[in-house]
C-alpha cells in the first residue's frame, strides 16, 4: 500500500488562473491532516480513469464520474460529491468497483430549505411586481392596490418529499401557522408526526396545496413526476416551487400552465436544460421567479459542503465508514471491507 493517503479534487474546483472557484471551501484541514496528500486533477469532463489511478479518494464538484472514470488500480475507495445531487455520478459503476459514493446532506439542508422559504415569500408577497412598480415612481405606486399579496396563516404548504431538506423546510415554517401535508413513499412516519405533517396521496397533494415544493432526488421514478395531469389538479391561486432538479418537472407542461394562468406562479431554482436557451418561453413569463441553480449558494453552504467532504475522506483514511453514503450496499462488499480494513491498519482506526 502507498505510504500516503492521496486525495484528488476535480479540476473544476480551480479556475483557469489557478485560483479557487469557491474560496469558502476551506482546504486547510485536508492539507494539515497527517499522512494526506491532495492534488487537483486536470479539468476533464467526464473524469478519465487514468487521472485517478494513484488516488484513494476523490472530492467531486460538477464533473461527471461514469464507468470510464473508474481506475483499474482498485485503489479509489470513495467519491465525495460536493452537494446532495448525484445524478452526475454512475452509482452502479461505483458499487461494482467497491467505491463508496458520499454526499453532503448536512451542508445543504438549511441553505436549500431557506431558499424554498425565500421563493415562497417572494411569490406570495408579489415581490417581483412590487419591485417593478416602485421603479415606475408615481405611476407604479398608483397601481399597487392591484397586486395584493397572499397571507400564509392557515394556508396549506405541501412538500413532494420529506427527506433531509423537505423536513427542514417544515421546521422553518412552523411559526407561519400553515397547514402541512406531504407525499413521500419513503417517509419516516415518526418524523412526519413530530413535525405535524399529514401524509397524503400524490394527487391529493396537488389538489390541496396552496404552495407545493418539490424536494426529491432525480431518478427514473421522479423524472417528470410533476406533469401536465398533476399540474391540472392544482388550484388556480396555488404556487409551485422546485429547488431539486429541473427534470422532476415537465417544463413544457409547466410553461403552458403558467401561460394560461392555470396556477398563480412558480419559483424555480432549476430548469430542465441548464443554462436554458435564450429563447426559452419560460424566461419571458412574468409569473415565474427564476434562479440559476444557485439560490442556496452562500458562504455557509459552500463551507459546509466542503467541510463535510473533507470529513468523509478523512474518515475513510482512518478505516471508518463516512456519513452520507448513497450506495449503502457497497458497505457489505468484500472489496470495500478489505480496502477499508487496510486503510485502518495503516492510518489508525
Amino acid at each position: 500500500m502507498a505510504s500516503m493517503f492521496r486525495v484528488a479534487l476535480s479540476g473544476d474546483f480551480r479556475q483557469a488562473d489557478g485560483s479557487p472557484t469557491y474560496p469558502d471551501f476551506d482546504l486547510t484541514p485536508l492539507k494539515a491532516a497527517p499522512g494526506v496528500e491532495m492534488e487537483f486533477i486536470k479539468p476533464i469532463n467526464p473524469i478519465r480513469a487514468e487521472q485517478l489511478e494513484d488516488f484513494d479518494a476523490l472530492i467531486l464538484l460538477a464533473h461527471r464520474f461514469g464507468p470510464e472514470s473508474v481506475p483499474k488500480s482498485g485503489r479509489l475507495a470513495v467519491v465525495a460529491r460536493f452537494g446532495v445531487g448525484y445524478d452526475t455520478v454512475d452509482t452502479e459503476a461505483c458499487t461494482k468497483a467497491g467505491i463508496a459514493l458520499v454526499i453532503t446532506p448536512d451542508g445543504v439542508r438549511r441553505p436549500v430549505a431557506v431558499s424554498i422559504v425565500t421563493l415562497m415569500l417572494a411569490l406570495t408577497g408579489k415581490v417581483m411586481v412590487k419591485d417593478k412598480l416602485t421603479r415606475e415612481a408615481a405611476t407604479g405606486y398608483a397601481r399597487r392596490s392591484e397586486h395584493m399579496g397572499v397571507g400564509l396563516v392557515g394556508r396549506t404548504f405541501a412538500s413532494l418529499g420529506i427527506g433531509n431538506i423537505g423536513a427542514e423546510v417544515f421546521r422553518l415554517l412552523k411559526p407561519f401557522d400553515m397547514k402541512f401535508i406531504a407525499h413521500d413513499p419513503y417517509a419516516d412516519g415518526k418524523t412526519a408526526a413530530e413535525l405535524g405533517i399529514e401524509l397524503v396521496g400524490l394527487e391529493e397533494l396537488f389538489r390541496r396545496a396552496d404552495v407545493l415544493s418539490v424536494s426529491v432526488p432525480l431518478s427514473s421514478e421522479t423524472h417528470h413526476i410533476v406533469n401536465a395531469e398533476r399540474l391540472a389538479l392544482m388550484k388556480p391561486d396555488a404556487y409551485l416551487i422546485n429547488t431539486s432538479r429541473g427534470p422532476t418537472v415537465d417544463q413544457k407542461a409547466l410553461t403552458k400552465v403558467l401561460q394560461d394562468r392555470g396556477i398563480a406562479g412558480a419559483g424555480l431554482d432549476v430548469l430542465e436544460k441548464e443554462p436554458p436557451d435564450a429563447d426559452d418561453p419560460i424566461l419571458k413569463l412574468d409569473n415565474v421567479l427564476l434562479a440559476p441553480h444557485a439560490l442556496c449558494w452562500t458562504d455557509q453552504c459552500f463551507a459546509g459542503n466542503g467541510a463535510a467532504d473533507v470529513a468523509a475522506v478523512l474518515e475513510v483514511q482512518h478505516g471508518r465508514v463516512p456519513r452520507g453514503v448513497v450506495n449503502r450496499e457497497v458497505l457489505e462488499t468484500a472489496t470495500w471491507k478489505e480496502r477499508l480494513a487496510a486503510l485502518g491498519r495503516q492510518f489508525g482506526g
